[in-house]
């Protein structure tokens, strides 16, 4: 088996694992991304809203930081939360340093509302491609770096613990087996879309880091919190096509078959309610029947000022600009993950991680319209420089397990397992869907091979979720038990 050795391994490519490989200039930095990293394969890119920061003229990190609370239901972690809110506008001065065009309008920032925002604080580059804008500068600057390797096509499969992490096994393009021994190990793999058969995520994102940590023994924290985007295009498509929420700040509407708004109905803020109040609600409606669309024939210039979203609907010959086009509820955002502190570090010595993958308090139960993006860069720089100040002695020796590289996955049953997370772990569950879960994982589990490695650890992580859902009775944010031992902070619409 090849073995090589590195300070830091950092497994993913988005804007957390770069931004972390950047700011790590003290140390050499080997980054593991199964895609092409030319390519836009990262949820990143995929990020159309844009990054929410207090850089308004009626805005400050305060407001930030109450907004984020109130989305987040209060589970929010309170010093993490001020810390990314604080950080926000030294945040968008440095991305604008590296070169990132974010739009400008007289002279200074031009700002834009999303969901439960009191303020416009959200900045966009490139109209809707703000995170395809953002990771094409921040690829330009990993490929000038001279302490970053960048190993594309390359599958990290499980992490060497020799008494702390020290290091991960992978899988090459060509299916050899490769060891990378390291002082620290950075999980940046993102969500968990691809778990589910209706999701916003590249396909494949499997929350395969998560499952790694998980399976070695680390902490892992508010699982059964996951955002369901409420604008997801209506379309046989993985992953489903995004209707950014900016829309809806620019004036578009979700309306019912008769061109009636719906939100209007169930939330003082209406079609600016947070975003399990909105998904909830259209799923509510999909469930007696009826269907939803969004209406942006109202929104100047949408083919201008929102392409990605304007081109998406194209390709399936809906015209945004002219029609209401049909949507629905997706998967779209986990905010539970491997814990944490503020630096990055998790609850095994040598492991750390960040983004998505990682859960740092800062979104609370539910997460806030463009907060991501703030998140993977502020604490994505904070995790490189403490990287740069800790340093582990001596690495142990290696224990690696053979591995076989060419049956990873199961394709038939992550199939049943998408399906099951739908309906078992999807925006309304109950002890009988949580049960019924459970049970169809553990037969996935006893017919999948002991060679497919990712399938298995997923199917892993897909329990953890569910006995962690099974656990929370009490709803909060995107959590909606239908049988919830008290109050829920956010009813589902009932309707008849």
């Amino acid at each position: 088996m090849n073995t090589i050795d590195t300070d830091v391994v950092v497994i993913g490519a988005g804007a957390a694992g770069l931004i972390t490989a950047l700011s790590a200039r003290g140390r050499r930095v080997c980054i593991l991304t199964a895609d092409d990293p030319l390519k836009s394969g990262a949820a990143s890119d995929l990020a159309q809203g844009g990054i929410a920061a207090a850089v308004g003229l009626d805005d400050s990190p305060t407001l930030h930081v109450k907004d984020t609370m109130a989305a987040g239901c209060k589970e929010n972690a309170v010093r993490v939360t001020r810390f990314v809110c604080e950080e926000g506008p030294a945040t968008i001065a440095y991305l604008h340093a590296l070169g990132v065009p974010f739009t400008r309008e007289l002279g200074t920032w031009s700002l834009h509302r999303e969901a439960a925002h009191t303020r416009a604080r959200v900045l966009h580059a490139n109209g809707d491609q703000t995170g395809a804008a953002i990771m094409a500068t921040l690829r330009l600057h990993v490929a000038e770096a001279p302490h970053i390797e960048m190993l594309p096509h390359t599958q990290a499969v499980r992490l060497l613990v020799n008494g702390a992490v020290n290091g991960v096994l992978a899988i090459t393009e060509d299916g050899q087996p490769l060891a990378i021994r390291a002082h620290a190990v950075v999980i940046a793999t993102g969500g968990i879309g691809g778990l589910y058969s209706r999701s916003t995520n590249p396909i494949g994102a499997c929350g395969d880091g998560l499952a790694m940590a998980i399976e070695a023994g680390a902490r892992a924290t508010a699982l059964p919190f996951v955002q369901f985007h409420p604008t997801a295009l209506n379309v046989d498509a993985r992953p489903q096509p995004l209707l950014t929420e900016a829309l809806r700040g620019a004036g578009a509407k979700i309306v019912d078959e008769r061109g009636v708004s719906v939100m209007r109905e169930y939330h003082r803020l209406g079609d600016l309610a947070p975003r399990d109040v909105v998904a909830r609600t259209i799923y509510t409606l999909e469930c007696v029947g009826r269907n939803v669309w969004l209406d942006a024939t109202g929104v100047r210039d949408v083919c201008l000022r929102f392409p990605a979203a304007y081109q998406a609907c194209l390709s399936y010959s809906f015209e945004l600009a002219k029609e209401p086009v049909p949507i629905t509820p997706a998967e779209h955002y986990h905010m539970g993950g491997i814990a944490v502190d503020l630096d990055g570090r998790s609850s095994l010595p040598g492991l750390w991680a960040v983004g998505e993958a990682a859960c740092s308090g800062f979104h609370g139960a539910n997460r806030l319209a463009s907060n991501s993006l703030l998140e993977a860069v502020v604490l994505g720089r904070r995790l490189g420089q403490a990287l740069n100040r800790e340093y582990r002695h001596a690495l142990g020796e290696l224990v690696v397990s053979a591995v076989p590289g060419d049956q990873l996955v199961d394709e038939e049953a992550e199939r049943v397992l998408r399906e099951c997370m739908w309906r078992s772990m999807g925006l309304v569950r109950d002890a009988r869907g949580l049960s019924e879960g459970l049970t169809c994982v553990a037969r996935l589990r006893e017919r999948t091979s002991v060679l497919a490695l990712l399938t298995r650890s997923r199917l892993q992580l897909a329990e953890h979720m569910m006995r962690a859902a099974a656990c929370r009775r009490v709803n909060r944010g995107a959590h909606y038990r239908s049988d919830a031992e008290e109050e829920p902070v956010h009813r589902v619409v009932h309707l008849i």
